[in-house]
């Protein structure tokens, strides 16, 4: 039997009681804004994001758990112990009870609080939360050694799982490294293959009309820009989203062998992001296109993800807000065009090189996601009481 049984079975063998966060915490905001932020500054600053800024002040001095009021709601905690400054619109639950333990509540809000959220929401997305939320928010209050204990464990877990993950995110960004070096090597050609602009080779047809609350649970197979960015790696032949049949037949549509292609985006390296559709016929939203041409479809899609259009993206993107490439200069882009066979050649070889670093499936980001997905039952596991009166 392990320490963490022994407490549990001699302190509180019936169970534990939950308990609002507001019986035993103080939740607040704070009033700075990032016009406060300095580069160098002597305090952390903790925004509504997972980055930590810097400020030359600080509202509060202090042991608290950190969690965004807007963006990143259920996904970012920071725990703090010392000065800091804090944003408008990011919340601190500074613990008040002396027998519940910082960290532990730490440790309960990075594994439940996203859960509770949701479920206290209309919809599964929530953009922003509001002080009583948190401070309805359920804690299990086992005695004070059973959650120190607790804390030592994830504490080293975490340690370890942080150790275990940086190392394979170093492996995987040099892999990343190394495939984009042979990609593009392996898509540089001189005269002696024939160079054609991408509107001397095919077209391109604008999406309109689609929006995400278009989305039913069955019906005709569809795709939004913003999933280019979000959910589709190089190619697909499935979508995860559909329309009902009435509403397709008003949408502009993309066939097998398309390359789609995201109009816009917040900046210039994903702009114009490309997918080899393999799949049959879909709707596509505005603000993305369908390039319909007579070539090897992966190895338009792989061309468009190199370093030279990198290159052409910046020269020629703009945008204040968010960034786009005109049609005209997308469409005067100039690419290889090798006989079909030698596409079909490099495309083989680049699609081994794109499973091992980018496919969730297999290689390296799959054990990155094991590893987390690990750790994070081990967490829930040792959070997870029986309720009683404890």
């Amino acid at each position: 039997m392990s320490k963490l049984d022994e407490l549990i079975a001699e302190l509180c063998p019936s169970g534990v009681k939950y308990v609002p966060l507001k019986q035993i915490a103080e939740v607040g905001t704070g009033s700075s804004d990032r016009v406060n932020a300095v580069d160098d500054g002597e305090y952390p600053f903790y925004v509504r994001s997972k980055n930590i800024l810097r400020s030359n002040r600080y509202l509060f001095d202090e042991e608290a758990i950190i969690i965004p009021g807007e963006g990143g709601i259920g996904d970012i905690f920071h725990y703090v112990n010392g000065k800091y400054d804090l944003h408008q619109r990011a919340y601190r639950i500074h613990l008040i009870d002396p027998n519940v333990n910082t960290k532990f509540t730490y440790y309960c809000l990075s594994a439940n609080f996203k859960k509770f959220i949701i479920m206290k929401a209309v919809n599964a997305t929530v953009t922003s939360i509001r002080k009583p939320m948190i401070e309805n928010f359920q804690i299990p209050l086992p005695p004070l050694p059973v959650q120190q204990e607790i804390v030592r464990i994830l504490d080293n877990f975490t340690e370890l799982t942080a150790e275990l993950t940086a190392e394979l995110t170093a492996e995987l960004t040099a892999r990343r490294k190394q495939y984009e070096y042979y990609r593009d090597l392996l898509l540089t050609f001189g005269d002696e293959v024939e160079w054609k602009t991408l509107g001397e080779i095919g077209k391109l047809i604008r999406g309109s009309g689609l929006l995400k609350s278009d989305f039913v649970e069955e019906g005709f197979p569809c795709i939004h820009y913003g999933q280019i960015h979000t959910y589709y790696g190089t190619s697909a032949n499935e979508t995860i989203s559909f329309v009902s049949v009435d509403k397709s037949k008003k949408l502009k549509k993309a066939k097998k062998g398309d390359v789609l292609i995201a109009g816009v985006s917040e900046n210039v390296e994903d702009v114009c992001k490309p997918l080899a559709w393999l799949g049959g016929d879909i709707c596509i939203s505005g603000d993305m296109f369908a390039f319909r041409h007579n070539q090897n479809t992966k190895y338009i899609t792989y061309l468009l993800q190199t370093t030279d259009f990198s290159r052409y993206k910046e020269k020629f993107a703009h945008g204040a807000k968010v960034t786009r490439l005109r049609q005209d200069k997308l469409l005067a882009y100039k690419i290889p065009v090798p006989p079909l066979e030698e596409q079909e050649r490099i495309v083989a070889i680049l699609d081994r090189f794109d499973a091992l670093c980018n496919d969730l499936t297999s290689g390296l980001p799959a054990e990155i996601e094991a590893r987390q997905k690990q750790y994070e039952y081990y967490r829930d596991k040792l959070l997870s009481f029986k309720e009683g009166t404890a």
